[in-house]
């Protein structure tokens, strides 16, 4: 059923805000988890105002688990040190406190003020670089990115306060800013992939006006530093929406801005490949977290670049051998890549090794497989292997013998070896020697 889209929310209407009783929500102080109750609860004998604030109070309202509990209060950051002895100051742009209990970390922060209200805000080119002005709980609701962000848990009598419409846009299933979107997005470009990552994680719908000016503002993203963009691609495909959300960076035109070779293998797919790798590495890592597993950025980034190292091999290959023309593609693709999206070494060796193990396990006799097991990659590399064949590439018959092969006893192993897919190895090319000129 079609719905009518609520007016944008101006963020300086001077609205009263809505109070919703405790009686009216679903909240309820045993789905908080101890830590965060410990901080709300002392804050307020202390003296000062103390929410729970956030991502952490959306999804409570949905009926969701929170993955961790943010607090917002009017109590200064060194104020807030001096309550906990079990927290540390952090950050610089954004001054915040951690308190910590055993494993879980409470969030506190000050309620903030428009970064143009006073001298320690400041902006670069319409972006926010530094951010510690405090201000009062309206100012801190006005300033947060999305409506349904700007939900505030209060500890006092249990109420959720809501300063702009994010109970209903909650209901509605709607992602919007707070304020004129374009202007959030480029004081912020990284609140795009925000946008992507709350869209896919929740099921919700787009705004029109974020919608129509993502593409255009999209290139924005080419200015954040590329160990920032890092951060955020974890965040976008580690919590377990990673198809969807490849999905709707695709549709948005900011895939691209992340990883242009990837887009450009794309963009010529034939027979749905690279696509269908990349679907199903996604599907991968969506399974192991959601099985609790341990998922690492190494093997996401070896499957987006697959295809433009596989393009730039063919090319190397001319005057290189196999095993020379899969290094220097490498070489090649990933120094591009890191140009935009910062891969840490430990990350980048890794995607080198899933890769380079391609060629190893395409050797199948003597003591080669039998060694291979042993090699701490191995498993990476196998699971590359395995959506390789998924995505239609020739290998299906190899990978059935691996996976057999892992199986095996070890006399039942000698046997595989000796009746293993033999691959030919191609011959180096040598350069012909130039013909002497004839003695006159």
């Amino acid at each position: 059923m079609n719905q009518e889209t609520p007016k944008a929310v101006d963020g300086a209407s001077g609205v009263a805000p809505r109070i919703i009783p405790r009686e009216a929500h679903s909240i309820s102080r045993g789905n908080i988890s101890e830590g965060a109750l410990k901080v709300l609860y002392r804050l307020k004998k202390a003296g000062y105002e103390a929410f729970l604030v956030g991502g952490s109070v959306r999804d409570l309202l949905l009926g969701r688990e929170p993955k961790d509990f943010d607090v917002a209060t009017d109590a200064e950051p060194e104020e807030v040190k001096t309550l906990f002895r079990n927290s540390r100051l952090i950050g610089r742009r954004f001054r915040l406190v951690h308190v910590r209990f055993g494993q879980e970390i409470v969030e506190v922060a000050t309620f903030r003020a428009h970064h143009s209200q006073g001298d320690e805000g400041e902006c670069v080119d319409g972006r926010i670089v530094r951010d510690n002005v405090y201000g009062t709980l309206d100012e801190d609701a006005l300033r947060r990115d999305f409506t349904v962000n700007a939900l505030y848990y209060n500890i006092r009598d249990f109420s959720v306060v809501d300063h702009t419409t994010g109970m209903e846009d909650l209901e509605r299933g709607l992602l919007r800013f707070i304020g004129d979107a374009e202007t959030r997005l480029r004081e912020d470009p990284v609140r795009m992939l925000r946008v992507v990552r709350f869209a896919a994680k929740l099921g919700f719908r787009v705004d029109d006006e974020i919608e129509r000016l993502m593409p255009r503002l999209g290139e924005l993203l080419v200015d954040i530093p590329p160990a920032r963009l890092f951060d955020e691609v974890l965040k976008l495909f580690h919590y377990g929406y990673a198809l969807e959300t490849f999905e709707l960076l695709r549709h948005h035109d900011l895939y691209r801005r992340l990883f242009p070779a990837s887009e450009s293998m794309l963009a010529e797919e034939q027979e749905g490949f690279p696509r269908l790798l990349i679907a199903h590495a996604l599907e991968n890592t969506d399974q192991r977290v959601q099985e609790g597993k341990a998922v690492n950025p190494a093997f996401l980034f070896a499957a987006f670049l697959w295809e433009p190292m596989r393009e730039a091999m063919k090319r190397l290959s001319h005057d290189l051998d196999e095993q020379e023309a899969m290094q220097e593609a490498a070489d090649e693709v990933l120094a591009a890549q890191v140009g935009r999206v910062a891969l840490p070494r430990r990350f980048s060796v890794m995607v080198r090794e899933i890769w380079t193990l391609q060629l190893r396990l395409t050797r199948t006799t003597g003591k080669r497989p039998t060694l291979l097991l042993g090699h701490p990659r191995f498993r990476a590399a196998y699971d590359f292997l395995l959506i390789r064949a998924r995505a239609g590439e020739p290998v299906a018959e190899l990978a059935e013998w691996w996976t057999a092969f892992q199986e095996s006893d070890p006399s039942a192993q000698a046997a595989m070896i000796d009746s293993a897919p033999k691959k030919k190895r191609r011959r180096r090319r040598r350069p012909r020697r130039p013909r002497e000129a004839p003695a006159t």
